[in-house]
């Protein structure tokens, strides 16, 4: 690539990347909403050339050259420095380039195909998790989680390729493996993570042995046996609450429409997510991803879509908020900023706006004011709201920890007993026994082992940051729900900035301090 001034490089990189960016980002939601070879093989066409695009040396060596000079402008800098992150990212030979983009594309589609057999019909993951939750049916229960987990007899072996793949292009940049290259082109310092994780590792592990040990005694009452086996949970992975553990609100919802008080949550804030609710893919339907995720296709705010499988309920109550929250961040970033920028912070910034966002499904403040339940109905359950919602985010920290700890471990060796090392860390952060003689690769039944490598830290820096946006909003506002002056500060302190700023500098600016367990771990003490 010929020598050129900085701001010129960047506008350069800048143009040629985003139009393959957009036109990719359609591909996949077509992949998404509709699984089909061709979908498929459009999608998998386009990454694998926008990954060519982005892996070209030439220009990885002019950005790093660039950053080495004196920029006097700071929005130039930064947009190099996003430039030099995504590039080294994709350093690698075509021939590894090919095969991973392949490899990850096939896993995904097995994942948006796959419907394990159960009895003799094929079930869907809310099927399943209806059984789970509702069944007191021993052998029902535990034919449901074993079906939850046969996808990962399907992706085992290409998860371990993709790992193998994956750490011999980190290795060629450097790096000891793909992980610890990931942490670090996420602008995240691996001793920082893991030292805040055992932080809170410290601080939730009495709350949580209490928590569980009292769901425990319901559980054993309800299934008549003391012998708790990991399909006595309702949800596979136990990462979100059971009913046994939460207030059951699918009753007190009714047939509200998720999108609808999504809509109606946002509006209270000043933003406006009609646009994207019109764009988006809701309900459930056959050759469709089973899963749920927020997508910008261009950035420029205005074609945000969401893909969820909405059924009546709490569970996708929360999950459509929760991609809401995703979606407003997107439409609020501030369309001025060039397009490099015009996106989140940091991965864990947006997730922490969604996870903030899914929480609301259990804040009576929100039950009365937005779902339109009797105040007298909230009041009663009130202080159960409080302990449940204490509860998900106890649950979650933990389940987070698996994930964490077994992705690290993953990519220091492919090769190692990987089956064991999952349940070793279930039964430490989750409590949960390993059933007798199991030995499955049921670890690579979790999607995002798959297709969304080292990714699992941001949900729990976002649960973190939640936290610390909501102690903000209450001391500076006295509340977040329904206070205008708070939409103001998440749009304004929060997702108008993009990336113009680091994560950490973005934080501190907009909460006063750098990030900390402590506000999350003080919501937990209603707990105990």
């Amino acid at each position: 690539m010929p020598a050129v001034g900085p701001g010129r490089l960047v506008e350069t990189l800048e143009s040629h990347i985003s139009a393959l960016e957009i036109e990719f980002h359609r591909a996949y939601w077509d992949s998404q909403i509709e699984a089909s070879e061709s979908n498929e093989r459009r999608r998998s066409e386009l990454e694998l050339e926008l990954r060519r695009v982005k892996g070209d040396s030439e220009a990885l060596a002019s950005v790093n050259e660039a950053l080495n000079t004196e920029i006097h402008d700071p929005v130039i800098r930064r947009q190099l420095e996003v430039l030099r992150l995504s590039l080294t990212g994709n350093q690698m030979d075509e021939a590894q380039r090919k095969q991973i983009v392949e490899l990850s594309s096939a896993v995904e589609s097995e994942f948006a195909n796959h419907r394990p057999l159960l009895g003799d019909k094929r079930v869907s993951d809310n099927e399943i998790e209806d059984i789970l939750r509702d069944s007191n049916s021993e052998d029902e229960r535990r034919a449901a989680w074993a079906a939850s987990k046969e996808i990962g007899e399907l992706a085992a072996p290409k998860v371990r390729e993709l790992a193998r793949l994956r750490n011999q292009a980190a290795r060629k940049l450097g790096f000891s493996d793909y992980y610890r290259m990931s942490l670090d082109l996420q602008e995240l310092d691996e001793t920082w993570l893991f030292d805040l994780f055992d932080e809170l590792a410290t601080l939730t592990e009495a709350p949580f042995k209490q928590w569980k040990t009292d769901l425990d005694g319901r559980l054993a009452d309800r299934f008549g046996t003391p012998n708790l086996a990991p399909w006595h949970y309702a949800d596979p992975f136990f990462q979100t609450l059971p009913p046994d553990g939460r207030v059951e609100l699918d009753e007190l919802l009714g047939g509200r429409e998720a999108p609808d008080l999504a809509l109606r949550t946002f509006a209270a804030w000043n933003i406006d997510l009609a646009k994207v609710i019109e764009s988006s893919d809701l309900y459930p339907r056959a050759n469709k991803c089973q899963h749920a995720f927020c997508i910008d296709i261009d950035r420029s705010g205005t074609d945000v879509r969401i893909l969820a499988n909405v059924t009546p309920g709490e569970r996708w109550m929360e999950v459509m908020l929760h991609e809401s929250g995703h979606a407003a961040y997107d439409v609020c970033i501030d369309p001025k900023l060039p397009y490099l920028l015009r996106r989140a912070s940091h991965i864990f910034v947006t997730e922490a706006a969604a996870l903030l966002s899914g929480r609301m499904v259990r804040e009576p403040v929100w039950l009365e004011t937005f779902a339109g339940i009797d105040r007298e109905d909230v009041d009663r359950i009130a202080s159960d709201l409080r302990k449940a919602n204490a509860a998900q985010s106890l649950l979650f920290a933990r389940w987070c920890m698996v994930m964490t700890h077994f992705e690290r471990e993953l990519y220091s060796d492919p090769e190692a007993d990987l089956d064991t090392l999952w349940w070793e860390l279930v039964e430490r952060f989750q409590l949960v026994q390993a059933p007798a003689g199991r030995q499955a690769p049921d670890w690579a039944a979790k999607i995002h082992i798959a297709v969304a490598p080292v990714y699992y830290q941001n949900y729990l820096l976002g649960d973190v940051l939640a936290s610390q946006l909501m102690a903000t909003a209450e001391r500076e506002f006295g509340g977040l729900l329904g206070v205008p002056a708070a939409g103001e500060f998440l749009i304004d302190r929060l997702f108008r900035p993009g990336s113009l700023m680091r994560w950490d500098a973005l934080i501190e600016e907009a909460t006063g301090r750098a990030l900390s367990p402590q506000d999350l771990a003080a919501e937990l003490q209603v707990l105990l």
